[in-house]
């Protein structure tokens, strides 16, 4: 592990895993922890990208982590040169990885030696038609690019405008589309340099489907030594990159950086070899077959395996159907990762540069900051740094957790820096988008749910005051009806309301006063009722109780009494004051023998018989308009 009071360097990567990436991180992360120091690598794309070159630029503005931050690398590809500036306004010094920025120091390959190598390789076999595929956005390889134009120069030759290809990106696709472009050509090029050794791959494939023989009609070299590059037929010759070195030379001079406040931006190199086989045309050298690399290979063979189980099993356990809660992150048992933390962003706002993030999941559960609010310069959780036993080759990773219709926060994990899958396919890349869907599957399935009660309220409920409508009071009716036949002596009332003298309000004050009035009468009903009891308006200025369960004889008496004189008392309405009467018809349950639209009928029958003995009208006063009376 990292020694106490060791410091800390990030590395800013668009994935932090994988053949290249992964690679460069874990060079990194044994220099810096030979030094006593311990390494971050934070993803910058969102998870679940697949193509660097493709995805362009993350838009990765936030701090991420500045906080526990002694120094800065960035990958090329990672972030815009304005994220290099901000930190090194912040005082973090910054080495990039690949590529230039202003005021930056930077470590590449020697690009530009390495090719050339290549291509006096293939002068020497007689060719002079030599192409040149690759990614030419690429600072790394403008400078292969620059090795190939000097070799053939140094030669005597021109290089052919004809024959410089540009893939569009580093991967198979890049090649691909090269060896189209390649065929096309009225002269065809006798061998190619290309940029990356996935770009080889990619054209290689192409044109032997094309019917064309590698390296019988086209010489192929490329550049990264890959892997599987000598296990290819015909065995790939390329040029040896060594990012695990570029890494280290990137952390070696970012402490010295981090020694010497003030000092010039620096730039290294490190040195790259030609590696011949088959594919230049150079006689079959055969596979260097030995007990060390049969078992390297068949360790190799068991991580893609254990990659490929884990990519199923987290599938399932964060979408499949089931209540467990994402955040919990109680999922990570089932990656390599053997510590965690999961920061949303707080109160769910839309996150500005240095929000706060609230940790809302650790993994093992119980860890103390575990409901703790921190800024995002300060994230990830400092523990997590003490769990990772660095010089077994293991980091903490950051990824934000981000798909394409929310920013969620940031995920932090304590686990195996990956080598040997394809940049993208990496533990923490997969575990970043598949956490991010479902988070945003358990927000659908809740704003569903809770559209699905809003309309179930709508369908069931007035919209003015919110009381029950005749819908759910005609139900509310039959269950009280049912409990009367079930149980003896189960006796129900239901009271049928209509206000005296509503119409003069609406016309003297406008529907808007008449709407306060028929609120506030809601409430007052409400107020004086039991929980078991139903208050409901039928429309208008009308409304039902239903008295569900009377305690005694004569009790629905009593609460039409006490209603009529709350709801005769005045209303303060427009800062006048109001009052109106009000009509109230009983009618009782009879043993369950009635129908709810029967007692509703007897109900209005009495209430007109009321109206009739005893009309009620509306006063005014105040700042209100006199009512008609």
């Amino acid at each position: 592990m990292a020694a106490v009071g060791g410091r800390t360097f990030g590395v800013l990567s668009p994935f932090v895993g994988g053949d290249y990436y992964g690679t460069i991180i874990s060079g990194a992360n044994r220099a810096a922890v030979s030094r006593g120091d311990r390494l971050l690598a934070l993803q910058t794309l969102d998870p679940g990208s697949y193509n660097a070159d493709r995805s362009g630029i993350p838009d990765y503005r936030r701090p991420v982590a500045w906080g526990h931050l002694a120094g800065v690398l960035v990958v090329a590809g990672a972030v815009s040169e304005s994220y290099a500036q901000s930190a090194l306004a912040a005082g973090l010094p910054v080495v990039t990885i690949g590529h230039e920025m202003a005021g930056c120091s930077a470590v590449f390959a020697d690009n530009s030696g390495g090719v050339r190598a290549a291509v006096v390789h293939l002068i020497e076999h007689g060719h002079e038609r030599i192409a040149f595929a690759g990614h030419l956005a690429h600072h790394d390889v403008r400078e292969r690019l620059q090795g190939y134009e000097s070799a053939l120069i140094e030669h005597g030759l021109t290089p052919p405008p004809d024959l410089l290809l540009d893939a569009g990106d580093n991967h198979e696709s890049g090649g691909e589309l090269a060896a189209g472009l390649l065929s096309a050509s009225s002269r065809p090029a006798t061998a190619v340099v290309c940029g990356t050794d996935r770009n080889a791959i990619g054209l290689i494939r192409r044109v032997t489907g094309l019917g064309r023989r590698v390296p019988g009609d086209l010489a192929v070299i490329g550049f990264d030594d890959l892997a599987g590059a000598m296990y290819m037929r015909p065995s790939l010759s390329t040029v040896r990159q060594p990012s695990d070195l570029i890494g280290a030379a990137a952390i070696r001079l970012l402490a010295e950086l981090r020694a010497q406040a003030g000092a010039t931006p620096a730039v290294r190199r490190v040195p790259t070899t030609f590696v011949r086989r088959d594919s230049c045309g150079c006689p079959p050298s055969g596979l260097p077959i030995t007990e060390d690399l049969t078992r390297y290979l068949f360790d190799q063979v068991c991580s893609l395996q254990q990659t490929l189980n884990i990519q199923h099993e987290l599938g399932i356990d964060l979408l499949g159907a089931h209540d467990h809660d994402p955040r919990e992150l109680g999922w990570l048992k089932r990656t390599t990762a053997f510590a965690g933390s999961l920061g949303l962003w707080r109160d769910g706002a839309v996150p500005a540069l240095d929000t706060e993030l609230c940790i809302e999941g650790e993994y093992p559960a119980g860890r103390e900051s575990a409901g703790a609010t921190m800024p995002v310069s300060e994230f990830p959780p400092p523990e997590l740094f003490e769990l990772a036993d660095g010089m077994a080759g293991e980091a903490v990773f950051v990824v934000p957790v981000r798909s394409a219709t929310r920013d969620w926060g940031m995920l932090a994990a304590v686990g195996h820096i990956q080598q040997s899958t394809p940049p993208g396919s990496e533990m923490m890349n997969q575990s970043g988008a598949l956490l991010s869907a479902a988070l945003d599957r358990r927000a659908m399935v809740a704003a569903l749910r809770e559209q699905e009660q809003r309309l179930r309220d709508a369908a069931l409920h007035d919209p003015l005051t919110g009381l029950p409508n005749r819908v759910l009071l005609a139900d509310r009716l039959r269950q009280a009806g049912l409990r009367a036949t079930r149980k003896a002596g189960h006796r129900f009332a239901v009271l049928l309301l209509d206000l005296n003298g509503f119409k003069a309000v609406n016309d003297s004050l406008g529907h808007a006063a008449g709407d306060v009035l028929l609120i506030e009468v809601a409430q007052r009903l409400t107020a004086l009722l039991r929980e078991s009891d139903t208050v409901a308006r039928l429309g208008g200025d009308e409304f039902v109780v239903l008295l569900d369960g009377l305690p005694a004889e004569g009790a629905e008496k009593l609460v039409r009494d006490t209603i009529a004189a709350r709801l005769t008392e005045p209303y303060l309405i427009d800062g006048g004051r109001v009052s109106v009467g009000v009509s109230i018809g009983v009618a009782l349950s009879r043993g369950g023998d009635a129908g709810p639209e029967d007692l509703l009928r007897e109900a209005d029958a009495a209430m007109y018989q009321a109206k009739q003995r005893r009309p009620r009208a509306a006063t005014s006063s105040g700042s209100c308009r006199p009512s008609t009376r």
